[in-house]
């Protein structure tokens, strides 16, 4: 063996313990694949006290992460604190500004700042590694990277948020309403500490610029994701997409357009046949897009202690091997300011529509669909037992833009009951 690769690890939560058991139980292992000697120097959390399960008592203890990132004993700093400020961007920070190799998890922390940390690693000769950071035990990382650097990227897309999945699938399964399932979701612990992340699709954005970034040669630009959760989706939107051969998915998707990056986060629908309409619970799913390849799909945990902690361990095994790559797949002086589009390429769309059951209300409502060019697939309305009549409308293909504008003049019909909800209709 030659010199051992020494490690600090900044976190002992859900992750960091998972690491900590994997390099513990599997260490012959790992040490016979890198062909290098893996230890822990020292380690550092909130509370040094706390029983996690697992035996520390031969790791030294930092006091706070930047102490742990200035230890002249450890080659690789290990990130699993969270958050795109504060004590994670300062100790990465130092880490990198002294030449050590740094694996993160924090997905916000790259989203945010991840360009400013590729280029200062390069000028120090340090490796930044995130395989964690998205999509939890599923390697698109480095499929990206590595496996698939021979293609050009035509599209990502997929399902990157496990606890909007879940609660999807679950309101299907069970016939819940969305707030039933999100208060069982935070009761199993699912969601964030501010749930938002989750359900407002901001957790999932960030993984989505992240793998933008690699795919397109692109600096990062999480600013440039369109944003749409999943808080606005009822159980008979669900029902109504299954009758209609549909399922409704917190959906990614990523593609260079003439008019720029368009990087949007939204619910979408997809056929019930196809992987992402048979994606069930917490999983995640992606689909990538390569001109030489066709479609990979990649499918797996994205979450959890064994998943997530395996993907930080694949990072480290990497460096151990001596494997040195640009943090996004290229130099990062290299990457392009990507000028951000908003939708443009059409799509047919999922409109829901709860209308006064009247005489030639429906008519109203087709003649100002008419007038904006909004081509109808098919049509349906559901019988009702009160005044309040719901109409469902697939479109043909339509740009965006142009059926908001129609929908903005749908309340001068005087025939609306509630407000009309689109749902993209996604080819997959």
């Amino acid at each position: 063996m030659t010199k051992p690769l020494r490690l600090g690890i900044a976190g002992l939560g859900t992750v960091g313990v998972g690491v900590i058991k994997i390099i513990q139980n599997k260490l012959s292992l790992l040490e016979a694949r890198t062909g290098k000697q893996i230890l822990i120097s020292a380690v550092t959390a909130k509370s040094k006290t706390k029983d996690r399960g697992i035996d520390l008592s031969s790791y030294q203890w930092e006091r706070d992460p930047a102490s742990l990132a200035n230890r002249e004993d450890i080659d690789v700093f290990i990130e699993l604190i969270g958050g795109h400020e504060g004590a994670a961007k300062e100790a990465v920070e130092i880490a990198i500004s002294k030449g050590k190799n740094v694996v993160t998890a924090n997905k916000a922390l790259l989203a945010h700042h991840g360009h400013e940390l590729a280029l200062k690693a390069e000028e120090n000769g340090s490796i930044l590694r995130f395989e964690a950071a998205v999509a939890g035990g599923i390697p698109v990382i480095k499929s990206l990277t590595e496996g698939l650097a021979g293609n050009s990227i035509n599209r990502i897309m997929g399902v990157m948020n496990g606890t909007c999945n879940y609660i999807l699938t679950r309101m299907e399964s069970s016939g819940l309403s969305y707030e039933e399932v999100f208060s069982e979701a935070n009761e199993l612990g699912y969601l964030e500490a501010d749930p938002n992340l989750d359900i407002g699709g901001i957790d999932a954005a960030h993984k989505l610029s992240i793998l933008s970034s690699i795919a397109f040669g692109t600096e990062i630009n999480f600013n440039g994701v369109e944003l749409d959760g999943i808080d606005k989706i009822t159980i008979n939107d669900i029902h109504q997409a299954a009758d209609m051969g549909f399922r409704i998915k917190l959906l990614g998707v990523s593609q260079m357009t003439s008019s720029g990056l368009e990087q949007r986060m939204s619910p979408c629908l997809v056929p019930t046949a196809s992987p992402l309409g048979q994606l069930e619970g917490g999983t995640n799913m992606i689909v990538i897009e390569g001109d030489q390849v066709g479609q990979i799909v990649l499918r797996g945990a994205g979450a959890g202690e064994g998943p997530t902690a395996s993907a930080v361990v694949s990072d480290i095994t990497d460096i151990a091997r001596g494997i040195s790559l640009a943090t996004f797949g290229q130099p990062a002086k290299t990457l392009k300011k990507a000028s951000s589009s908003k939708s443009q390429t059409p799509a047919p769309y999922y409109l829901r529509l709860l209308l006064h059951d009247e005489p030639g209300a429906l008519a109203k409502i087709t003649k100002i669909l008419s007038q904006f060019n909004v081509s109808i697939d098919r049509m349906r309305q559901y019988g009702h037992e009160d005044e309040n009549a719901p109409v469902l409308i697939v479109t043909h293909e339509i740009k965006h833009e142009d059926l908001m504008t129609a929908i903005q003049e749908l309340p001068n019909t005087k025939v609306l009951k509630a407000q009309p909800l689109a749902i993209r209709i996604e080819a997959v």
